[in-house]
């Protein structure tokens, strides 16, 4: 066999097993889209710095018989963090605030309580905020310093640094530190900084029109699938809407210095260390730790009609992003599954 043939022949097995493993996978998905009950689901796969998969499954829009596409511009919710917190690390790279920056330096009414909290405190969720402002009204469009005000009068709910608890309004917060110091409004300096030069052209806050067809949220199961109304508010907290197609973008990115330094990667995908000493599994906008034996770093979103998930296993240099139009979704699951059958060597059964 001469040399030529052999090449041929080692790229048509190499193309056999890529198409083998992606009807496995599009097997997968659909099969537990079936058990979930939900309409439409939007995958893609990064492999080795290069998108090794994207497809759109179910439908977009149920009474319109709409299909999800790769291009199929989906809420992101929590995913969005990330977004947040890299505007952020931009700001401290150019040193115009630091990690360890005190809020009242940053924003000079704050309560007493406040006062203390750190930037790091806020992007950890380890600063004692509550979840949830009673000022936000999903209806309303206004300020995000009136949401912030309206939880001035609540107490903290720990110590600063002691624990870890989810808070929204700490996205608020840093979404107006990073107004105040970036010398314009959050969503332009994130649009300016972060989607221009990423080329994430489908990806905007979810005031924007959607660039491509858009999925419709759903709530309930079983088919019986009643469209959730969009908030009309704008939270930092998910204040995104994006595809596949650009998450994937973006994911390749991450592993370069076109948006972020290195050193300002590592510090957001390092666990946070309490004040006791112990560590926690959530870094800057990222959980971190072990999924199917192997390091692990992602974040998912949950916001009406929809949930998502971004996953990163940095040593196999394999990702998953799963977005799908459903309350009932569990996408972390997707992920993990398709993961799986593309890490190499494949997972044990069972390791978490």
């Amino acid at each position: 066999m001469t040399r030529r043939k052999y090449l041929l022949l080692v790229a048509l097995l190499l193309a056999a097993v890529r198409f083998a493993r992606a009807d496995a996978v599009d097997d997968l998905v659909k099969a537990e889209m079936g058990k979930q009950q939900i309409p439409g689901l939007a995958l893609a796969v990064v492999k080795d710095g290069m998108l090794a998969k994207a497809a759109g499954y179910g439908l977009a829009n149920v009474e319109e018989k709409t299909p999800v596409l790769p291009d199929t511009v989906f809420r992101i919710a929590s995913v969005g963090k990330q977004f947040i917190a890299t505007g952020i690390m931009l700001l401290v790279e150019e040193g115009k605030l630091g990690l360890e920056d005190r809020l009242d330096k940053l924003i000079k009414d704050v309560p007493a309580a406040w006062a203390p909290l750190t930037v790091r405190q806020l992007l950890s969720h380890t600063s004692g905020l509550v979840r949830e402002s009673p000022g936000y009204v999903p209806i309303l469009r206004q300020p995000d310093i009136n949401v912030i005000r309206a939880a001035y009068s609540l107490p903290l709910q720990f110590t600063p640094g002691e624990k870890y608890q989810y808070s929204n309004v700490g996205y608020f917060t840093l979404a107006e530190i990073i107004q105040r110091k970036g010398g314009q409004p959050w969503p332009e300096f994130i649009s300016a900084r972060i989607f221009k030069p990423a080329q994430l052209n489908a990806t905007a806050t979810t005031d924007k029109p959607p660039k491509g067809p858009r999925a419709t949220g759903y709530a309930g199961k079983d088919g019986r699938w009643t469209p959730v109304v969009d908030a009309l508010a704008v939270r930092p907290s998910g204040a995104f809407h994006s595809t596949v197609l650009d998450l994937a973008r973006w994911d390749m990115l991450l592993d370069g210095d076109k948006v972020l330094k290195a050193a300002s990667r590592e510090e957001m995908w390092k666990p946070t260390r309490l004040n006791d000493g112990k560590l926690h599994n959530y870094g800057l906008a990222w959980t971190v730790g072990t999924k199917l034996g192997r390091p692990v770093i992602h974040h998912g979103g949950s916001q009406s009609g929809f949930r998502t998930e971004f996953m990163r296993f940095p040593k196999d240099r394999v990702t998953v992003i799963v977005l799908a139009n459903s309350d009932e979704a569990k996408p972390a699951l997707f992920a993990e599954q398709v993961a799986a059958a593309f890490l190499s060597p494949p997972p044990a059964v069972g390791k978490k």
